[in-house]
């Protein structure tokens, strides 16, 4: 769900705006369209965990689940698993960021990356970008690890969070990364087949009705989110995994965390599944809009609140900020027993809790985006300092409620995060 469709409803569930930044000032921005044809490169930031870590992906089909967005075929998902391994990864053994299709797609002009962030279709060498994990190495030895899911904004890949997801993983975590098909921008099988986004395409329809259109989009997220966790099990004993991962899944210790569309799932999941012990939303809305796109119609995880901790992580896009300015998470708020906590980033956009915050400045400084995408994106806190407290906020509330480690980070405001706003 782009800006431009946040703004025509005035109340969306979530917006996907994208991508982030570690790297130099905002200032430091070429023209986009002028000086060398070379595609822009960039990289993503280094974990900060004593772990290497590996990847893993698998098709899953849910044979019981007709796909909503494609009548007359089953659900059929990606999804990608980060974990500890024995060796780092180094020179070509680091796994690509994004497939050579999926990354051919999400940096054309038919994207909805390219609509959400405007960068110059083909500009930028998305296939190139490489992650720190080494494909389908074996899992560290060490016993069962806590299992955390991830969910992208609505029209994002599960690539777009991968800086994140690599440094839970390098801290010890099992992380499972879902793509969302036919919502995500594209997602890539194993057969060669590309399955893009039809969120763009289904909002243009005349007649919409918004809310009941968001709230499909976010029951599929749940049902395929749940379908995942039906799935774990199974995978503790899969022969397609590398060797020790099906072993090391603690499946009495699953979290999850989530951008935006990803951060709603989070919760609504944690509401409807008593498998997810503790969630994070980074950004993701939890009412939606009446028929006319008017009016406030809150989720069923507002309305009934959790009993089980949570954290919401906001942003100082105008119509985020504190859960008192935000009908779905005051509502939350004021209904929940369980642990709950609120921290707003100074300075920053939707996308400054995922890759954008790494990789859009790099692509500015190069002109493959103009100065003021990239402000509008992730906005002017500094990047690494984005990257370094979405990071320490995500591990420290994990660590406490999965591992039982308190770092006491979230008791209150911390002088080691001054651009993070605090409220219990």
């Amino acid at each position: 769900m782009n800006r431009r469709g946040r703004a025509a409803v005035a109340a969306l569930l979530a917006a996907t705006a994208t991508l982030g930044v570690i790297g130099a000032p905002v200032a430091a921005v070429a023209e986009p369209g002028r000086g060398t044809e070379q595609q822009a490169r960039a990289w993503l930031p280094q974990p900060t965990g004593p772990y290497p870590i590996g990847t893993t992906s698998l098709q899953l089909t849910d044979d019981h689940r007709d796909d909503p967005w494609t009548p007359g075929q089953h659900r059929t998902l990606m999804v990608s698993l980060w974990y500890p391994t024995t060796r780092p990864a180094t020179g070509n053994d680091r796994a690509p960021y994004m497939l050579p299709d999926a990354a051919d797609h999400f940096g054309s002009a038919d994207s909805v990356a390219q609509s959400e962030n405007r960068f110059e279709p083909g500009r930028t060498d998305w296939a190139g970008i490489r992650t720190h994990a080494r494909a389908d190495a074996p899992a560290l030895p060490g016993g069962r690890r806590p299992v955390v899911l991830y969910s992208a904004g609505f029209g994002d890949p599960r690539t777009w969070g991968t800086a994140l997801v690599e440094d839970l993983a390098s801290r010890g975590y099992v992380v499972v990364t879902v793509d969302h098909t036919y919502d995500a921008s594209e997602v890539a099988f194993p057969d060669g087949d590309l399955a893009t986004s039809v969120l763009l395409a289904q909002m243009a329809r005349p007649g919409i009705d918004m809310g009941a259109f968001l709230r499909k989009i976010l029951q599929t997220r749940v049902d395929d989110t749940r379908f995942v966790l039906d799935q774990l099990a199974g995978l503790r004993h899969d022969a397609r995994l590398p060797a020790g991962l099906g072993a090391s899944l603690d499946l009495d210790r699953i979290g999850m965390v989530g951008h935006s569309g990803g951060g709603s799932t989070a919760l609504q999941t944690m509401h409807d599944d008593p498998r997810l012990k503790a969630g994070v939303n980074l950004d993701g809305q939890l009412h939606f809009p009446g028929p006319d796109g008017t009016g406030v119609r809150l989720s069923t995880v507002a309305e009934d609140g959790l009993t089980r901790p949570f954290l919401l992580m906001g942003t100082q896009e105008s119509d985020s900020g504190s859960y008192h300015q935000q009908p779905g998470w005051d509502a939350l708020w004021q209904h929940s027993t369980g642990w709950h906590a609120d921290v707003t980033l100074t300075g920053s956009r939707h996308g400054s809790y995922t890759d954008a915050q790494s990789l859009l400045p790099q692509l500015a400084r190069q002109g493959a985006i103009s100065g003021e995408t990239l402000t509008r994106d992730v906005g002017d806190v500094r990047p690494d300092r984005a990257v370094l407290s979405t990071r320490s906020y995500v591990a420290s509330f994990l660590d406490r409620w999965l591992r039982g480690h308190d770092d006491h980070l979230l008791d209150g405001p911390s002088p080691r995060f001054p651009e993070m706003v605090y409220e219990r």
